[in-house]
């Protein structure tokens, strides 16, 4: 069930309409499991007994953590929480990955082994989900969450249909203090989720589907070397597909939440505007690097351990980024590329430590110029269907490949260098501030107006009905 469907239209209404309706708060929290748990089924029901077992699996596993004191039994629990989880993300989601991986290692060592298929199929969302659940039991045992004693809580903070399938993550210990007490119907947070909902459906139907995918997949997808400049147009606009993609499912998901009265966290916070890229990973995909940043990395040492072990925690912890996005090591790559611009980076701020020019607004500028310049390149790993398609794109980006055909037309290129202009504006321009407060700021014919043309725009280009691009992750 996807959020730009009819379908999603007709489920949500209904749902909102009866949870309003209903007096009691238990009775309402039913209603939004039961209806999670729909939408969740509605793509693959035995699937929903997955997301039961984990959730249930971890529910009790909390409660033995905080049952015991003694710190070699909870550590054994936790253990058990965390390899139990992992392993079934891993079977799913990385099971065929490894046996093709196993296969050449073998191949290398003169061993012929043909490894069976595994016709598996991704249950959609399970890296979401399973960060979900694991947060719990992690948040039991470092005593930041008191366990609960509500497994139909639990089960709701965990499939929460808003969130479950692309994100936010939302920790258990952010999402069940909000199911104590039942929220009060407010107008005008009904209606800001009303609007952030169509934000977000008006960045995926019409700036990510409707412009900038079509550029994108021609270049991504031709099958011969293309020219210099649609090369970089063709990345440019994957930048600006997925981030409208993504950030557009992340404020839809809010959306919905503030109308249910649940507060989901930001995901994104006008990332085009980073100033270096732990900047940048300070705004893009932020339930993602604090979750390994809170769960990984600190507890690895973070930076605290000298500047050899600092850089080796960020390497291996981007290694496990870009894994946690796909089974391919182009995911990879995408990860450690991240990881390498990282450890360059706290090299370079050690290096410069009290400039003051590095606070100089055409430094900034500059700066988040390389910046964007760099996480570009990335993506080329993060898109490409396999290195020899990111080795031939790269080629062209650096102007290495003498003969390439054009492909993508004026208007094409037209158009991405304006979104993108715009992109970067609006972000440089709230880069220290919120979306709330630039539209509080805003007069309401104004806001009026704008909701009045994202509307328009959905209804008159209505999408090419494509799912969000994490939805394979």
């Amino acid at each position: 069930m996807l959020f730009n469907s009819l379908t999603f239209v007709v489920f949500f209404t209904l749902v909102t309409g009866l949870y309003w309706a209903i007096r009691s708060w238990n009775a309402r929290k039913n209603l939004l499991l039961a209806a999670s748990y729909v939408f969740y089924g509605a793509w693959n029901p035995p699937f929903a007994l997955l997301l039961f077992a984990t959730t249930a699996m971890d529910f009790a596993l909390g409660a033995q953590i905080a049952r015991v004191s003694a710190p070699v039994p909870r550590r054994i629990w936790v253990t058990l929480s965390v390899l139990v989880n992992l392993s079934m993300l891993g079977f799913f989601k990385y099971g065929n990955f490894l046996l093709e991986n196993f296969q050449w290692l073998l191949a290398r060592a003169g061993i012929t082994y043909q490894p069976p298929h595994l016709d598996l199929f991704l249950p959609i969302g399970i890296s979401f989900y399973t960060f979900h659940s694991l947060s719990y039991t992690l948040d039991v045992y470092r005593r930041t969450c008191e366990p609960t004693k509500s497994l139909r809580d639990f089960m709701l903070a965990v499939s929460f249909f808003p969130q479950l399938v692309a994100g936010p993550i939302v920790r258990a210990a952010d999402f069940l203090p909000q199911c104590n007490q039942p929220p009060v119907l407010r107008r005008n947070q009904f209606q800001w989720g009303l609007f952030l909902m169509t934000l977000g459906l008006f960045q995926k139907v019409v700036l990510a589907d409707t412009f900038l995918a079509p550029v994108s997949d021609s270049v991504f997808g031709h099958p011969a070397p293309v020219l210099t400049l649609d090369a970089w147009i063709g990345v440019v606009a994957f930048s600006g597909q997925i981030f409208f993609d993504f950030s557009g499912y992340s404020t839809c998901a809010i959306g919905a939440a503030l109308c249910l009265g649940f507060h989901l966290k930001d995901n994104f916070l006008f990332p085009f505007a980073s100033v270096g890229f732990s900047d940048f990973w300070k705004r893009w995909h932020i339930s993602l690097s604090t979750f390994l940043r809170d769960y990984l990395y600190i507890p690895l040492g973070g930076n605290r351990v000298g500047a050899a072990r600092a850089a080796l925690n960020l390497i291996l912890v981007m290694f496990i980024g870009g894994l946690w996005h796909g089974a391919a090591w182009t995911f990879v790559v995408w990860g450690l590329l991240h990881g390498v611009f990282l450890v360059a980076e706290h090299f370079l701020r050690s290096a410069t430590k009290g400039a003051a020019w590095k606070e100089l607004v055409p430094v900034e500028i500059l700066l988040c110029g390389i910046t964007y310049f760099f996480v570009c390149l990335a993506w080329v790993f993060f898109r490409a269907p396999n290195f020899q398609s990111a080795g031939m794109l790269l080629g062209a980006m650096a102007g290495q490949i003498p003969v390439g055909q054009a492909i993508l037309s004026g208007r094409e290129i037209l158009l991405v260098i304006l979104i993108t202009v715009a992109l970067w504006g609006a972000h440089w321009k709230l880069r220290h501030s919120s979306l709330e407060t630039a539209l509080t700021a805003t007069p309401s014919w104004g806001l009026a107006l704008v909701w009045t043309l994202m509307l328009g725009a959905i209804l008159l280009t209505q999408g090419s009905g494509n799912a969000f691009i994490y939805f394979q992750f």
